[in-house]
């Protein structure tokens, strides 16, 4: 699969673009030539297709000049690709308010393009997400366990699990992250304890696994991974806030040492740490990590949904 065919199904199969449909492709200088290939295959079905382009973010999070903010209220469909998320914006949010369909690609790689997570079959996935949110639904408790070492429980009771990360976006106002793949929802502040391990990745692909003891809903000691210890060490306590459970289930995904594929790999599950607020949380924080854990046996309310990394529900 080449890097035109991912693009093809991002505007085709995720976004359903549809000729004389107004089309933002926003960019910035580190990911222009996959936005030139998301631009042609906008312009191929006949959409009125722009192209912006803005110097690289500074920071995840960071709004877009006003001038594009205001654009991108205007849009039907904005594909944002850059390094930096801006998944999270006001802008972002003001847009889908708005109605425009918006599907954001912070970080993507050609090889996500052509051999990783957008090559999958997203309808597929949507109905595998579906199928695993009705078995969940209205579950209290989610225990991970590993062969290395993980023993973690947090309590979900009155918490929705988020089903938009499906890859689907066709709708008015739907907002989808790509490559998609992933159910995932809010613990409840204050509940989770434990050990995990982590063994896939935290911020980049770990080389040896990284221990975090958690005790009342934070992550009061991480044993090695210098460059997450560095980075929670900003937000100070909200920081180590254990903020969101995720099950990946996209089967094309694989570890790359890249969140944005990394927690859809179909046999991991994902424990993020900070920020909960727009996950329905009450945590803010600048900051927000996940640690990706490979080869869990998963139980919601003793009940088995995953073993050393095969679903089960």
């Amino acid at each position: 699969m080449a890097i035109s065919d991912g693009a093809k199904v991002t505007i085709e199969t995720c976004l359903n673009v549809k000729k004389g449909e107004n089309v933002l492709i926003l960019t910035d200088d580190s990911k222009e030539a996959i936005a030139q290939h998301l631009y042609r295959a906008s312009v191929n079905t006949g959409a009125e297709t722009l192209f912006a382009k803005i110097p690289d973010l500074k920071n995840d999070g960071q709004e877009p000049p006003d001038s594009v903010a205001r654009l991108m209220k205007e849009m039907d469909v904005v594909v944002i690709t850059t390094e930096r998320t801006m998944s999270h914006t006001v802008a972002r949010r003001r847009a889908t308010r708005a109605g425009a369909r918006i599907a954001t690609m912070p970080g993507i790689t050609v090889q996500m393009m052509d051999e990783g997570g957008m090559t999958a079959d997203f309808k597929e996935i949507r109905r595998s997400i579906f199928r695993v949110a009705r078995k969940l639904r209205r579950s209290r408790v989610i225990r991970i366990v590993t062969e290395v070492g993980s023993d973690l429980k947090m309590d979900i009771g009155g918490r929705a699990w988020v089903t938009d990360d499906s890859g689907i976006c066709h709708k008015k106002g739907d907002f989808t992250n790509l490559p998609a793949g992933e159910l995932f929802i809010c613990p409840v502040e204050g509940t989770a304890n434990g050990t995990l391990i982590v063994d896939g990745s935290f911020i980049e692909t770990v080389q040896e696994p990284v221990k975090v003891s958690v005790k009342d809903g934070i992550a009061d000691r991480i044993t090695g991974a210098h460059d997450v210890v560095k980075e929670l060490n900003k937000g100070g306590r909200e920081a180590r806030n254990i903020a969101k459970f995720g099950m990946g289930l996209n089967p094309k995904a694989k570890l790359v040492g890249k969140v944005l594929e990394d927690s859809k790999v179909l046999g991991t599950v994902n424990v993020g740490f900070g920020d909960n607020s727009v996950f329905g949380g009450s945590v803010k924080s600048p900051v927000h990590i996940l640690g990706i854990i490979k080869r869990p046996t998963l139980t919601v309310d003793n009940v088995l949904i995953m073993k050393d990394g095969e679903l089960k529900a």
